[in-house]
């Protein structure tokens, strides 16, 4: 994962466009996706705000479950996250074109564990996660782009890959 992260700056650096802000200041946008986990497939909808030409604020709601069977107990695990975070987006610094987007930033996330088996029963816990993230976006148009994250400080999720869209 690292050298895709690496090789991506590389290609990022190495085209001599004219960068623009990713998202001005006052606009919008909706990211929506799956994550990946080994409690199951995480899904997460949220939404960046930016207050300046490179940097975005923003909130994000997360859902995962899991069902299975281990050693004859059967166990059910449930997290609901809810988590804000900033970013800063490199594209003018690093004059990246305006179709891609590299950013990276602090998040914190409020989550909700809910575990269930049949031998200890029901097990709850909720706790606050801080983190770091990195992650890129490429627009196909103005409006749509796909996205993918690694890190945050997410109880759901390690890396995220998802849709944007621009309100």
């Amino acid at each position: 994962m690292k050298k895709i992260i690496l090789l991506a700056t590389v290609c990022f650096m190495s085209i001599g466009a004219f960068a623009q802000a990713p998202l001005e200041n006052g606009a919008l946008q909706l990211n929506a996706g799956l994550g990946s986990s080994g409690w199951g497939t995480p899904i997460y909808v949220g939404l960046d705000y930016g207050v300046g030409n490179n940097f975005t604020v923003g909130g994000e709601l997360s859902y995962q479950s899991k069902s299975a069977t281990y050693a004859s107990t059967k166990y059910k695990s449930t997290a609901i996250g809810i988590g804000a975070n900033g970013n800063y987006h490199f594209n003018a610094l690093l004059d990246i074109p305006s179709k891609w987007d590299l950013y990276a930033g602090l998040g914190i996330n409020y989550y909700v564990w809910k575990y269930d088996n049949e031998l200890y029963k029901t097990s709850d816990n909720s706790n606050i996660g801080l983190g770091a993230q990195i992650g890129g976006r490429y627009f196909f148009s103005d409006k749509f782009g796909v996205n993918l994250e690694v890190g945050g400080g997410s109880a759901t999720s390690g890396a995220k890959i998802g849709v944007t869209y621009k309100l």
